[in-house]
C-alpha cells in the first residue's frame, strides 16, 4: 500500500464520506470516483500508458504518525464508548501491517477465554458472555466483555507486539 499527503482540507473532506467505521481512504475514494479494483486508471492528455499521469510524493505510511492522526481525528474523539475507540484502534492498528497483528494476537489469551480469532464461533465457544464483535476492516474477530483495563492490556500488547514506542502505547491506552 502506498501513501500520499493531503492537505487537511482534502483529508477532512474525504473523512466525511465514511460510511461506516474503520473504512479505509481507499474504499472512501474507490466509491466517490467509482473506481474498482483492476479498473486502469484514464491517461491524461499527453501522458503515456507507461508513466504515471500524475505526479505525486509517494511514501510508505509511517505507522506512529497514522495512530497519532487516529487520535486526534474528529471520528475518534467523537467517540463515546471505549468499546468503539477500542475497535478504532484495533482496525487502525491492523491496516497498518496486518502480518505483525496477526501475530500479536495470536499469543494474546486469557487463563479460560480466547480474545481473538477468525471467526464468531470461536469466540463464543471461549466463555460465556463474550460479546465478539468483528474488528472492521480485518477478518479478526475480537470478545468485546471485558472491562476497560483489560481491553487497555491487549491494545498495549499488539503495539508492543509491533513495536511502537512505549510512550505511544501508554498514550493510546490512556485514551481508551
Amino acid at each position: 500500500m502506498k501513501t500520499i499527503e493531503v492537505d487537511e482540507e482534502l483529508y477532512r473532506y474525504i473523512a466525511s464520506h465514511t460510511l461506516h467505521i474503520g473504512e479505509s481512504a481507499s474504499d472512501i475514494l474507490r466509491r466517490m470516483l467509482k473506481f474498482t479494483a483492476g479498473q486502469s486508471a484514464p491517461l491524461t492528455a499527453g501522458a503515456s500508458a507507461t508513466e504515471p499521469s500524475a505526479k505525486a510524493e509517494v511514501r510508505p505510511q509511517n505507522p506512529v504518525r497514522a495512530v497519532r492522526e487516529l487520535l486526534l481525528s474528529d471520528e475518534y474523539a467523537e467517540q463515546k464508548r471505549a468499546v468503539n475507540r477500542f475497535m478504532l484502534i484495533l482496525s487502525t492498528l491492523y491496516s497498518l501491517d496486518a502480518k505483525a497483528f496477526g501475530a500479536a494476537t495470536e499469543s494474546l489469551h486469557g487463563r479460560t477465554r480466547v480474545y481473538f480469532a477468525g471467526n464468531q464461533q470461536t469466540l463464543l465457544e471461549s466463555g460465556t458472555h463474550t460479546k465478539p464483535q468483528h474488528v472492521p476492516g480485518t477478518p479478526y474477530w475480537v470478545i468485546t466483555n471485558t472491562n476497560t483495563d483489560r481491553k487497555r492490556s491487549m491494545v498495549e500488547h499488539i503495539m508492543l507486539s509491533m513495536q511502537f514506542p512505549t510512550e505511544l502505547a501508554e498514550k493510546v491506552c490512556g485514551t481508551l
